[in-house]
């Protein structure tokens, strides 16, 4: 026999704990005591002994025994209940309230009978407190031995607050099956998943400016998110455009960057851009990194223009996913029909009158989407709330070979990103213009 707790534990409202499972926090009162006949060891969920005391607050004695077999029971015990339990780990614990003491106990991973006994419990329940150096009033023994599974039972009533509690387990409605337990465990789990997966959605709808991306978009790379924060609305305008239309961006922000940044007289810059609208490989110095950069420093017609960084405009703080917002959410959730269509037909009319169409029979073929992924990124110095000035002539080279990528989609976005940056502070006028002219074309 082995005592692993002996003397006095305190205990907080009338209670103290046996625990074994790590992941499962104690059961409520009602949960622990669920189709007993007794109610002063509660073994209703699995792995777990909720234990009663007479005494509201304060020391009481306590002892614990593991026992091989059955023992004998001494009269000296008024209250006597039993129970079966099985720990739930190797780490089965004397817990006191609020886990404010805890003492191993050492069990085996197998099945035993627990006798709870009760000494003075009339008494305590009577003192209520008991405080530093009054007489101890009340004691219990909690002894554990190897036996199989069988219903709890009342083996010896004395006291008026024992007769007290297990009236109180006999009204308690039985437990859950194990098969009612399970269930329920799944759907609590089911339902914490959606949760988070809603919670994962709600972020990702922040993230893109208020509504969820494509497969597509999401997959697509490059400086998609860096854009976002700049025109969400032209972002996913582009994901529902066709190829077309995305080449078509991807060539006028190319050309626009090349504008601002005084680039457009030189005779290497208009052979690229004109290669980019005949669907034909990037010319010399645009094939090769290098060269490029060595052609920017080296051709004194390169104009020298700084302007301030662009910085994106302040967007609001991400708002986790309360019921409130996600029935609101629900009341707004149907989209106008046809409103994907209507604005990948409004951009393409929209491009179609800016850029020149490619000859019948084009193809997009390039060489500069390799050169594209080496080439510098092109962004400010400098915090998003404290740009610094940056020389355009070096912003503007990257929204050429973006726009000759293989991926449509990929080079009008990244095409558009490199040109928001050559503009710098002044990006909102190259946004506006496309705004603008999408405004007049939806209202026809």
């Amino acid at each position: 026999m082995r005592r692993p707790v002996t003397g006095e534990v305190h205990v907080h409202y009338r209670q103290i704990y046996v625990e074994s499972d790590p992941d499962n926090a104690n059961p409520g009162l009602s949960e622990a005591f669920a189709g007993q006949s007794g109610g002063l060891c509660g073994a209703a969920v699995p792995g777990a002994l909720w234990l009663i005391t007479g005494l509201h607050t304060g020391d009481v004695g306590f002892a614990v025994e593991i026992h091989d077999e059955d023992p004998p029971l001494d009269p000296v015990w008024e209250d006597v209940v039993e129970v079966s339990f099985r720990p739930a780990s190797e780490s089965t614990r004397l817990v006191q309230w609020a886990g404010e003491a805890v003492w191993d106990l050492n069990l085996a991973l197998t099945d035993y009978r627990v006798r709870y006994c009760a000494q003075g419990m009339d008494e305590g329940n009577k003192r209520d407190t008991r405080a530093s150096g009054e007489p101890q009033v009340d004691s219990y023994l909690l002894q554990f031995w190897p036996a199989s599974p069988r219903a709890d039972r009342v083996v010896r009533q004395t006291s008026r607050i024992a007769s007290f509690w297990h009236g109180h387990a006999r009204r308690l409605p039985p437990p859950p099956s194990p098969e009612q337990r399970a269930e329920a465990e799944g759907l609590a789990r089911r339902a914490e998943e959606q949760a988070a997966e809603e919670q994962r959605l709600n972020y990702e709808r922040w993230t893109w400016g208020g509504r969820l991306p494509s497969e597509r978009l999401r997959g697509v790379g490059g400086n998609v998110l860096g854009l976002v924060r700049f025109d969400s609305d032209l972002v996913h305008a582009l994901d529902a455009a066709g190829s077309e239309v995305q080449r078509k961006v991807a060539l006028l922000a190319a050309r626009r960057a090349c504008e601002a940044a005084g680039l457009t007289s030189l005779p290497w810059v208009t052979q690229a851009l004109t290669a980019l609208m005949e669907r034909r490989p990037l010319p010399s110095p645009f094939d090769d990194p290098a060269r490029l950069w060595e052609a920017l420093s080296s051709d004194p017609q390169v104009p020298s223009r700084l302007v301030l960084g662009a910085v994106p405009p302040e967007r609001p703080p991400y708002r986790p996913l309360t019921p409130q917002a996600k029935a609101e959410r629900k009341r707004h959730s149907t989209a106008a029909p046809g409103d994907n269509e209507h604005r990948r037909r409004s951009l393409g009319r929209l491009v179609g009158t800016l850029v020149p169409q490619a000859p019948a029979g084009g193809s997009p073929k390039s060489a500069a989407g390799v050169i594209h992924e080496a080439a510098p990124v092109a962004h400010g110095f400098g915090t998003l709330r404290d740009p610094q000035r940056i020389a355009q002539a070096y912003f503007a080279p990257p929204a050429v070979l973006a726009a000759a990528e293989p991926d449509s989609l990929k080079a009008a976005l990244d095409a558009v990103w490199h040109a928001v940056n050559t503009y710098g502070e002044l990006y909102s006028e190259l946004l506006k213009e496309l705004r603008s002219a999408c405004a007049d074309q939806m209202s026809e």
